[in-house]
């Protein structure tokens, strides 16, 4: 990091090619990322308990334990933003991923300056993005939403929301009736041009379903608008 430069957070890059850690490592560190970085699923844990880091980095195909694996155990110990790093052919484990909690993902081969921007992104919606925030919260019924605090409450017990999916349900709920379509949730949630695929978006809604619905079934709350994309009912 160079002299002078603010510090503005701590990435765990995990990715079993040198190469690449040493890139992402560069270009993170150019902008003001301390970086650390870790070859395999075990180290990555090791380094995850020890640094708890600010972001990770995820690559999924991992020796030792897959990234996925490391995904799963990264969630029973915290709610630590996560971006995965797959190969084009990974489309499988990259749902797996994103009904896991991901908050992005990044298809190799890729620029390390989008990586950059999704990192800074991620990292920006989870400590607020500097907009300003609305004065009261949102509540509708059970449901209380504080874009302040970064925290929503069904029946006063918290909700534990990954960034993204606060973003969609705190999206959502302040325009009730809306009628958003994947690729503007995508817009709107996911900062930078997203080049992934809108089925990521119901991966989302989805998992805020399991979360937020009494019969995540038949949602009542977060209602698809068949043909045109989904809306918040209040």
């Amino acid at each position: 990091m160079a002299k002078g430069m603010e510090r503005m957070g701590h990435v765990l890059v995990v990715d079993d090619e040198p190469i690449v850690c040493e890139v992402v490592s560069r270009y993170l560190e150019r902008t003001g990322f301390s970086v650390e970085c870790a070859v395999d699923g075990e180290a990555a844990l090791d380094a995850f308990d020890r640094a708890r880091p600010d972001l990770v980095v995820l690559d999924l195909m991992l020796p030792r334990l897959d990234g996925i694996e490391v995904f799963r155990r990264i969630r029973t110990r915290a709610t630590t933003p996560v971006i995965m790093l797959t190969a084009k052919g990974q489309e499988q484990d990259r749902v797996a991923g994103l009904e896991l909690g991901a908050d992005d993902y990044v298809t190799k081969p890729f620029s390390p300056r989008e990586l950059v921007a999704r990192v800074r992104g991620v990292l920006r919606r989870t400590a607020g993005d500097g907009r300003p925030a609305d004065e009261h919260p949102i509540e509708v019924g059970d449901l209380r939403i504080d874009s302040r605090a970064r925290e929503a409450t069904r029946a006063g017990e918290v909700m534990t929301l990954t960034p993204r999916e606060f973003d969609l349900l705190h999206l959502m709920a302040s325009s009730p009736r809306t009628v958003f379509t994947r690729l503007q949730l995508l817009e709107e949630v996911w900062d930078i041009a997203f080049q992934g695929d809108p089925s990521t978006v119901t991966v989302h809604i989805r998992r805020l379903r399991e979360k937020l619905e009494r019969d995540p079934s038949r949602p009542e709350r977060l209602v698809t608008v068949w043909g045109v994309g989904y809306r918040f009912n209040p």
